[in-house]
């Protein structure tokens, strides 16, 4: 386990030694004695919070607050709508890519909204299982196997995405953003109609909203790394950088400078070093 360190946040990191079974799931393992208020910035993933330490981590949003392990839908926090806190936190943090997202959950992530849910009211027991297991597993790499091994056996189980609505996606991720959703449709054979419809249904999100999630997402780990605002819109796709301020304020309620000092964003090297 690493110690990242940014400001005043002090975290404990780890990461797999080993790639996922299944393919859209990326995993870290977090130790926080002291969770200063953290903002949650979205992210163009599924993401599901298993917590198993002696204190469990609280998330508060526009309807209240919850306590323990949560599934957050593609895009949760926009705005800068949900904050994160506790004390002495261990958890294991799953990425699901939304193309795999509803086999694994049980339900599609259209059925999240972009909200954050309990995980015990969709996996009931077995929620409560899996933290029991992970708090009695002594190593990071156990945890990560038990984790892995209960994914893959949802997926297994689960039913998959449409080929195309998988295609669309991919694209959307390869382009990081950029690419028209007239063009996907034709891609896979479909009007635009119905490949909104089918996106939105089994990932949670249309396209056009998609891409500028995966667009934003590929600027703030830029901002992050120092680079300059103008440069990013630049890159990035932005029409220049007043765009860029435009969509950060609205996926964040901050402004990319403040954006740019996010432990939420920061993190990501350690967590998740091959992203």
């Amino acid at each position: 386990m690493r110690t990242f360190v940014h400001g005043a946040a002090v975290w404990g990191v780890a990461s797999p030694e080993r790639p996922s079974r299944v393919a859209g799931v990326t995993m870290a393992g977090f130790r926080v004695r002291d969770l200063h208020t953290l903002r949650m910035i979205p992210h163009p993933a599924v993401t599901l919070l298993v917590e198993f330490g002696a204190g469990a981590p609280v998330v508060d949003d526009a309807t209240g607050w919850r306590r323990g392990s949560i599934v957050a839908g593609p895009g949760a926090g926009s705005g800068g709508a949900v904050r994160a806190r506790g004390e002495n936190v261990e958890c294991v943090q799953v990425r699901l890519s939304p193309v795999i997202a509803g086999a694994v959950l049980g339900v599609s992530p259209a059925e999240l909204d972009g909200a954050v849910v309990a995980l015990d009211d969709l996996w009931g027991r077995e929620a409560s299982r899996i933290r029991e297991r992970l708090a009695g597993t002594p190593s990071w790499q156990e945890r990560f196997a038990l984790v892995d091994a209960l994914l893959a056996r949802r997926h297994e189980a689960g039913r998959p995405a449409d080929p195309e609505v998988a295609r669309a996606w991919h694209r959307v991720v390869g382009s990081r953003g950029r690419v028209r959703v007239d063009g996907l449709a034709a891609e896979v054979g479909w009007s635009r109609k119905r490949l909104w419809s089918r996106f939105r249904a089994q990932l949670g999100l249309p396209p056009k909203r998609a891409a500028r999630l995966v667009r934003f997402d590929h600027a703030a780990h830029r901002l992050v790394t120092g680079e300059g605002a103008a440069g990013v819109a630049a890159e990035s796709g932005y029409a220049d950088q007043s765009h860029l301020h435009r969509d950060v304020m609205a996926h964040t309620g901050a402004t990319p400078a403040a954006v740019a000092g996010e432990p939420f964003l920061a993190v990501d090297h350690l967590a998740w070093p091959g992203r």
